[in-house]
């Protein structure tokens, strides 16, 4: 790969030179590399299980790139050489994290992470038989982080389910047990 400056002639090429050569620009530069071809190895099934990830995860950033407002946002986490595509691809790629569930009193508090933002954590409280009680979303805490949920009872041999989606629709699903 080469950086080509103050070259008048490549200054206007952008392109295929033959099969061996192309010319690009990424961030203001302009770029004269070998052309690579197709690889001639059979993929693995890492690589495709990654290949459908992306697939998945683009699907979904091409959904979320109609929303004017979601792109908007996407568009002001964007970088140099990047736009708000390629910051939806990210967050589409990766599902949010639960960090910590834990219980004070009666209350369900939820420490949620992700890249972007958490869209929602949906709580849902089940008894010893398995047999769903309740269930609600929880609300978002002054310091961004936690998620609160009032639960009416938390049954002893019971858990709670948490549920964390980022805006793409990726979810996370984590259980606490009850004693």
């Amino acid at each position: 790969m080469a950086i080509v400056k103050d070259n008048i002639l490549m200054q206007l090429v952008r392109g295929t030179l033959g099969k061996h050569y192309i010319i690009y620009e990424r961030n203001g530069q302009i770029i004269m590399a070998v052309k690579r071809g197709p690889s001639r190895k059979k993929p693995t099934q890492k690589q495709l299980e990654a290949r459908h990830k992306m697939t998945i995860a683009s699907a979904r950033a091409q959904v979320m790139m109609a929303d004017p407002e979601i792109k908007a946002y996407y568009q002001s986490m964007a970088g140099p050489g990047q736009n708000a595509y390629n910051m939806a691809v990210k967050d589409a790629y990766r599902s949010p994290e639960i960090q910590n569930i834990r219980l004070e009193n009666e209350e369900v508090v939820v420490t949620a992470k992700n890249e972007f933002r958490v869209a929602e954590v949906e709580v849902k409280v089940v008894d010893a038989e398995g047999v769903l009680i309740e269930s609600g979303q929880a609300v978002l805490g002054r310091n961004r982080v936690d998620w609160y949920y009032k639960a009416t009872a938390l049954p002893a041999g019971g858990k709670v389910i948490v549920v964390a989606e980022n805006l793409p629709g990726c979810q996370t699903v984590k259980e606490l047990l009850l004693t």
